[in-house]
């Protein structure tokens, strides 16, 4: 498995839909994201383990799939 940021953006119109959307595949996957709507910022924030890109863009309602970025994640460790 790999670490994914995911960020899936909508405007502010688009908020109570995407909310919805998300929630309606279950709570689990509602309380994977964190929001910046509050601070004007209508942005879905989540860190995904998952076994690649298409895993975690089935997250995403279909309607907000092509504004969403996903970014693979690794650590750097100290080699001494």
């Amino acid at each position: 498995m790999s670490r994914y940021l995911l960020e899936s953006p909508h405007s502010k119109e688009e908020c109570l839909k995407a909310l919805d959307e998300i929630l309606a595949e279950g709570p689990s996957v509602l309380n994977k994201f964190d929001w910046g709507c509050m601070d004007g910022d209508h942005t879905g924030y989540a860190l995904i383990d998952a076994k690649g890109e298409p895993e975690v863009m089935n997250l995403i309602p279909g309607f907000l799939r092509n504004k969403a970025r996903i970014h693979k994640l690794g650590k750097f460790r100290s080699f001494h």
